[in-house]
């Protein structure tokens, strides 16, 4: 098995590509070793002294590091990711479901068609390039002219997602939605 890594806009971040389905679809984004219940997978990469997070997406697994160096811990993530695929385990617990929404969204009904029109240019222009990075970000609510938005895996504490939702997302946002004032993170 053969796993490829990339770098990710955030140093604290490597994007692992095993060369097959991780989710499918969806993402488990996991922030601390306590949620790793959820996957068995997880469990194995937060038993890596230096491990703070972990995001599973469709074709690849993300892993944030604590205050370690890439060349002492990335060693024994690409042992845990190969060994666990080569046992045959399950990505997910059994009864866990990847997250495909963040929850409750907040917006007022009267703005339901710029909703809409903001949910298609994420999913259609800004999350293909975000997973491109190992992360992800998703409609959270929009209220005021303001957009919010969840932010996970090598998104969330990278040191360029401002620039990102500033100068891109928001700069995006603005062009084809004139209603948009502002975008923020959550």
């Amino acid at each position: 098995m053969f796993i490829q890594t990339e770098t990710t806009p955030n140093p604290a971040t490597l994007k692992f590509l095993p060369g097959r389905s991780v989710l499918g679809e969806g993402v488990l984004d996991l922030r601390s070793a306590e949620d790793a219940d959820l996957s068995p997978l997880a469990q194995r990469l937060f038993d890596v002294r230096g491990v703070s997070a972990v995001m599973l997406g469709s074709d690849f697994v993300t892993v944030t590091k604590a205050d370690s160096e890439w060349p002492q811990i990335k060693p024994a993530i690409l042992g845990a990711i190969m060994e666990h695929f080569m046992s045959g385990a399950p990505v997910l617990s059994e009864g866990v479901k990847p997250d495909v929404s963040d929850g409750d969204e907040f917006f007022d009904a009267k703005d339901g068609e710029i909703v809409a029109t903001i949910k298609e240019l994420l999913e259609t222009r800004v999350r293909p390039a975000v997973a491109n990075d190992g992360g992800d970000i998703t409609f959270r609510g929009f209220e005021n002219g303001v957009v919010f938005l969840n932010m996970k895996g090598s998104c969330s504490g990278c040191p360029s997602s401002t620039a990102t939702l500033k100068n891109g997302i928001e700069n995006l946002l603005k062009h084809f939605v004139p209603e948009v004032a502002e975008v923020r993170a959550v």
